[in-house]
């Protein structure tokens, strides 16, 4: 899995474990609902640090409680 696919899942995983949608993580994190929903589909390949920071502040975790999940654990190597 590509580092841009466990963002994606990763999202998705912690807006189902709250029961919120993205259009209402959007809301709680001032994230246009839009910029989301390109981190979770293929027109964004590069995820904005900036973006999943606000995102984690929404959610009421930090960065580091984002990344400590078993998605990121087996994450292909971007550069060949």
């Amino acid at each position: 899995m590509k580092i841009k696919q466990a963002v994606a899942l990763r999202i998705i995983n912690l807006c189902k474990e709250r029961n919120i949608a993205v259009n209402a993580l959007g809301n709680i994190s001032g994230v246009n609902p839009s910029t989301i929903y390109s981190m979770l589909n293929s027109k964004s390949q590069n995820p904005g640090v900036v973006s999943i920071q606000k995102i984690c502040d929404g959610l009421e975790i930090s960065i580091r409680e984002f990344f400590d999940d078993d998605i990121f654990n087996n994450i292909e190597q971007e550069i060949m």
